[in-house]
C-alpha cells in the first residue's frame, strides 16, 4: 500500500467520478484505475462498485475510507513537523537515564542547555539498567547518565562527574528521627526497613539496605521492586530506606544525611573524542552548569 493509492482511492470516493479524481490529482484517469485496482488487490477486497455511468462505494469502501484519510492526515502531520524541524533547525540529542529519579538530577542541566541551545531537542529515554546500557554502547545513544559505579567504562568510553549525592536515611517527617541533622547506620538497626531489589536503586545503596536489613528481623523488613513503591512504603510508616539524597521527595518523607558515608559519583558517560560539534556544546554546558 502507498500514498498514491490511497490518495487516488480518496478522491474516487469523494467525487464518485474516476474523471473528476484524474483531473483533481493531475494524472490520467487510467492512472486511477491502475491506483484503485492495484488497492483491492492488496487489500483483498472491492472497495467500489463501477459500472459505465456510476461509480459507488462497497460497505468495505465506506469503512476504509476513513482509515485512508486517517493515515493520510498523520503523514502529512508527520511531514509538516520534519518541515518546521528543518525550518528551525532543531537538532536531536538522544539522552539515556535509567530511572526516573535520575530525571530530577537532569532538570538543572537540561534548564542551562534550553536557556544557551534553543535549537536543542533533547529526546530522553528511561529504560531499565541492562537494556540501556546495550543501547548506549551500539551507539543508540548520545549520552548516558548515571551514577558512576553502576555503570562499566569500556575502552572508548569517558566518564564526566556532574555531582556528588550524598546518602541519606528516608524517614516518616512524623518519625522522631526527622528532626535530626544527621544519623548512623548503626541506629536503624532498631527499625523497619524497606529495600528494594531494582536496578533502579544504585549498587552501592542496594548494598547498604542489604546490609542493614541483616541486623534486623525478617517480619520488619519490607521488599519492594520498584522505586517508587518503597517511597509510598515510606511515607505509610512501613519503615525508614537508604537512598541517594533527592529534592523531588514529597513533604510527607523526610531525608536524613548518614553519617561517616561516601558520597556517590553521579555524572554522564559518552564516547572519546565524540565527533558531533552539537554534543561538544551539550557537554561543555552541561560541566560548566554543574559547576555553579
Amino acid at each position: 500500500m502507498n500514498t498514491d493509492q490511497l490518495k487516488s482511492f480518496i478522491q474516487v470516493a469523494e467525487n464518485l467520478n474516476f474523471a473528476r479524481a484524474a483531473e483533481i490529482l493531475k494524472i490520467t484517469q487510467s492512472a486511477v484505475s491502475r491506483q484503485i485496482h492495484s488497492l483491492e488487490n492488496e487489500l483483498g477486497t472491492k472497495l467500489l462498485h463501477r459500472t459505465t455511468r456510476t461509480v459507488t462505494l462497497t460497505p468495505t469502501g465506506i469503512s476504509f475510507l476513513e482509515d485512508a484519510k486517517n493515515i493520510m492526515g498523520r503523514l502529512k502531520v508527520a511531514q509538516q513537523k520534519i518541515q518546521r524541524h528543518q525550518s528551525t533547525n532543531i537538532q536531536i540529542l538522544t539522552i539515556g537515564c535509567q530511572n526516573e529519579a535520575n530525571l530530577d538530577l537532569l532538570c538543572k542541566i537540561l534548564k542551562s542547555c534550553r536557556e544557551q541551545m534553543p535549537q536543542l531537542y533533547p529526546f530522553l529515554k528511561v529504560i531499565p539498567h541492562r537494556s540501556i546500557l546495550n543501547l548506549f554502547y551500539q551507539d543508540e545513544l548520545d549520552l548516558l547518565f548515571g551514577f558512576q559505579d553502576d555503570i562499566p567504562i569500556k575502552s572508548g568510553t569517558t566518564y564526566k562527574e556532574l555531582f556528588r549525592i550524598p546518602l541519606c536515611c528516608f524517614v516518616p517527617a512524623a518519625h522522631p528521627y526527622a528532626a535530626r541533622p544527621e544519623l548512623a547506620k548503626e541506629e536503624l538497626y532498631l527499625e523497619n526497613i524497606v529495600v528494594c531489589n531494582s536496578y533502579a536503586i544504585p549498587a552501592k545503596i542496594a548494598e547498604m539496605q542489604n546490609q542493614i536489613s541483616q541486623h534486623i528481623l525478617p517480619e520488619s523488613t519490607y521488599v519492594c521492586e520498584n522505586l517508587q513503591v518503597l517511597l509510598t512504603l515510606v511515607r505509610a510508616g512501613y519503615g525508614c530506606s537508604v537512598l541517594p539524597q533527592m529534592n523531588f521527595i514529597n513533604s510527607d518523607i523526610c531525608a536524613i544525611p548518614l553519617k561517616d558515608s561516601e558520597p556517590l559519583s553521579y555524572g554522564f558517560f559518552f564516547k572519546k573524542s565524540p565527533q558531533n560539534p552539537l554534543l561538544q556544546k551539550f557537554i561543555s554546558i552541561v560541566t560548566n552548569a554543574s559547576c555553579h
